[in-house]
């Protein structure tokens, strides 16, 4: 089943002799359940595609399409429930708010929207991110393997439609690094989560079902890693 769908896409910055594309007709879907690693250099175009993907950035041209519905059609109080309810993001240096606690910190995105926290999914993602006696700790009090622990946390609490990394393993030693990307194939698997992933570490991206390589703004290949 689809669940992402773009067409077309187009990014560009500046006019005239400053133009840059950053993104150049980029067109691609995603199933459901799907774990797909964008990859490509810096200055590639991969995290102004993400940051489309999940409502932070306007597209010039082009279409994404989130379970069936134009995103980009929405109005800027629809475009923030839809980043808040069907988008999860993982950003490379956590993004933790500093004066709340671990728990605080993953229900966030449940207040924020004047929802009933699940206690039981809550309980649960403690225990499979192994944060269980570390809930009432600070972000600075934590590892930074821990962070971004809390930072998969928060992402899951919605449930989101697709899950979004910038850069996970980016900001951790090779250990930690390696148990986040464990944690991200655990959620795909027992929540059936849908993760695009940006990395520009190719040997990370072959964790994925899929890998889609961009250059100067335009997808250069698409392959599939494992059925």
């Amino acid at each position: 089943m689809e669940i992402l769908k773009v067409e077309n896409l187009c990014k560009n910055y500046g006019k005239g002799e400053t133009l840059v594309r950053a993104l150049d007709h980029v067109s691609f879907s995603v199933n459901k359940g799907e774990f797909v690693a964008i990859v490509g250099a810096s200055g590639s175009g991969k995290s102004t595609l993400l940051h489309i993907l999940g409502g932070v950035d306007r597209p010039t041209s082009g279409k994404v399409y989130v379970d069936g519905e134009d995103v980009y059609r929405l109005n800027e109080n629809a475009l923030a429930i839809f980043r808040r309810r069907q988008v999860g993001l993982i950003y490379q240096f956590y993004n933790l708010i500093p004066v709340l606690n671990v728990e605080e910190n993953m229900t966030l995105p449940i207040l924020l929207d004047r929802k009933k926290i699940d206690q039981t999914y809550l309980n649960e993602l403690i225990e499979t991110l192994n944060l269980k006696d570390r809930v009432n700790h600070l972000p600075n009090e934590l590892s930074g393997g821990q962070q971004q622990r809390v930072s998969i946390g928060r992402a899951l609490m919605n449930r989101p439609t697709l899950l979004l990394a910038d850069e996970p393993t980016g900001n951790l030693d090779s250990k930690a690094g390696k148990e986040i990307i464990e944690l991200l194939k655990l959620s795909n698997k027992k929540y059936h989560q849908t993760i695009i992933m940006i990395t520009h570490d190719h040997n990370l991206a072959l964790h994925a079902d899929r890998i889609i390589t961009i250059d100067d703004g335009k997808i250069v290949n698409d392959e599939k890693v494992r059925a």
